[in-house]
């Protein structure tokens, strides 16, 4: 009996103790979400991880990855993913030392930086020299023309045909026309055309011979040039037929070659339905002046060839830019042989125009010094952008703010814009006093989507204080741009801080003395006989003014 007596009482302490000792809490750690969910390796970028139960501890990994981690509260820590991290979809853990782990599946998704468009490299076929195996030309005698061809621009010509034709001379052998093959942008390739004249060149000096050169790019797009070759013409002697031939010494070919040296835009960025002014210098390389030059914007089309006062210059590419105010033909007037001129064109984005590098097709037709028509083909590159369209401001009225006492300021982000946009980090800072919660990720915004970004402001000095927001993102072609905005609150000073208004003069009442032990007895015998016995307060005697004597007046004389 005193056994189970015994065994009874030790369970019972053993509830009692148990009962007393309090359970240590079980760890709840989780991770509830990740913001952003989607990041570019191309830079560095900061993620959010919030969840339960986090420690100064913690570690954030991307699978085995392990991230720099920051702790901000038990439920928040902030991991920084380096530039260059591989792509792919990662799960986000966070590890607790002496704790355990939790894991959000597929948090994460990081991407490589999308591929910058290519600048246009199209092949553009020159002519490197030309000759004669004779020297000059002979009426009835048979000759060769050899002409090097070079590839000056950025990709393979494809497909190359040369056509000779010339009103003087007739083509031997092949018709005038040569198949060259293909032309990459190292090497050149030589061509021989047999030509002869049958009828005479008397009073000639030159002979004008065409060249059309036609091919492709990779693409399969077409290109056509138009050269004209001078060749000599040998001079006869005056005392007839039985004369010797004089042939000229060689001279070096003389040309007029128009060159966009510079371009710019009025409009250091185009987006979709800017309306922005081109800006060219126009350079003379060549030997000859250029006379009544004519700037076609757009090119001339199907119109390639000898100009006359018909050519068209509707036949252009405007697709992704059109002039405005004016049509694409500019008269430029004369220019000498290393002469410069200015020249511009008012243009238009299409609202329709994605983001990219744009060639754009400049026409120069214009009469040389030796009255030889001429058109001349160039191409320059034009960036469009999308910058995201957004506004910064407060989405609710502003609380008073008092010197030295914080304050709630309620800003948020939105997208006015019409397509979707990724935005970086977000950040509040000001000189008038400090900022606490200032700064956070944005991430992804569909349009009229919003962030909103509760920060903290104490304000240092009273007036105007100047808050600059800026938020981070990457341009169409992987830069780093920022929006800035400037926000106002005005500041007040701290009610401790204020002087005491004035007190206005009151004229006191005056103070009774103190009652001696007789008065005291006299108001106890007035009780006894139903009395007045009150404490007697003096009544202030109002101030009569005292009359003047007759004749006299108040204030200085």
């Amino acid at each position: 009996m005193k056994n189970k007596l015994a065994l009874v009482v030790l369970l019972s302490g053993m509830l009692l103790l148990s009962l007393a000792t309090p359970l240590s809490a079980q760890a709840a750690l989780t991770v509830a979400s990740v913001s952003p969910m989607t990041v570019v390796n191309s830079a560095s970028t900061t993620i959010t991880v919030t969840g339960t139960d986090f420690t100064p501890a913690a570690i954030v990994r991307l699978d085995a990855n392990i991230l720099p981690t920051t702790y901000v509260s038990a439920t928040t820590l902030t991991a920084v993913v380096p530039a260059g991290f591989a792509p792919g979809v990662y799960d986000v853990s966070v590890d607790v030392p002496g704790v355990g782990s939790a894991t959000l599946m597929d948090a994460l998704t990081v991407q490589a930086p999308p591929a910058t468009p290519t600048p246009f490299a199209r092949p553009q076929v020159v002519i490197d020299s030309y000759s004669t195996n004779s020297g000059a030309i002979v009426t009835g005698q048979e000759f060769v023309l050899s002409v090097s061809l070079d590839n000056a621009g950025g990709s393979t010509a494809y497909g190359i045909q040369v056509t000779f034709t010339s009103p003087d001379l007739l083509m031997l052998r092949n018709g005038g026309v040569i198949a060259a093959g293909n032309l990459g942008v190292v090497g050149k390739v030589d061509l021989s055309q047999a030509m002869i004249a049958v009828s005479s060149l008397t009073g000639k000096s030159l002979v004008i011979v065409e060249m059309n050169v036609i091919y492709y790019d990779q693409g399969g797009t077409s290109y056509s040039e138009k050269f004209t070759l001078y060749l000599p013409v040998a001079q006869r002697g005056g005392g007839g037929g039985g004369a010797p031939v004089r042939t000229p010494t060689p001279t070096m070919t003389r040309y007029s070659r128009l060159v966009i040296t510079t371009y710019r835009t009025d409009v250091e960025t185009l987006q979709p339905g800017t309306r922005f002014r081109l800006l060219l210098t126009v350079e003379n390389v060549g030997t000859l002046g250029a006379r009544d030059i004519t700037m076609v914007v757009g090119g001339v089309g199907s119109s390639s060839g000898t100009p006359s006062p018909g050519v068209s210059a509707g036949g252009g590419e405007f697709n992704n830019f059109a002039p405005v105010g004016t049509s694409n033909v500019k008269v430029l007037g004369n220019l000498e042989a290393g002469g410069k001129l200015e020249a511009g064109q008012d243009l238009i984005v299409n609202v329709s125009t994605n983001p990219g590098a744009y060639p754009m097709k400049i026409s120069f037709l214009y009469t040389n010094a030796n009255g030889i028509p001429v058109v001349e083909e160039q191409v320059i590159t034009l960036l469009v952008y999308r910058l995201p369209q957004v506004e910064i401001g407060f989405y609710q009225p502003l609380d008073t703010f008092y010197v030295g006492q914080p304050g709630l300021l309620p800003i948020q982000v939105i997208n006015q814009g019409k397509h979707s946009c990724i935005l970086g980090m977000m950040k509040v800072t000001t000189t008038a006093g400090t900022v606490e919660n200032g700064q956070a990720m944005v991430g992804a915004l569909e349009t009229g989507g919003y962030f909103p970004l509760d920060a903290l402001f104490t304000p240092e000095i009273a007036g105007l204080a100047q808050l600059t927001v800026t938020v981070g993102y990457l341009d169409d072609f992987n830069q780093l741009r920022q929006v800035t905005q400037t926000l106002t609150v005005e500041v007040l000073e701290s009610p401790s801080n204020l002087a005491p208004a004035p007190e206005e003069d009151v004229e006191l009442l005056p103070t009774p003395s103190e009652e001696t032990f007789w008065q005291k007895v006299w108001r106890f015998l007035l009780g006894l006989l139903g009395l007045d016995s009150g404490v007697r307060t003096p009544t202030p005697v109002p101030e009569v003014p005292v009359p003047l004597p007759s004749g006299s007046r108040s204030g200085k004389g």
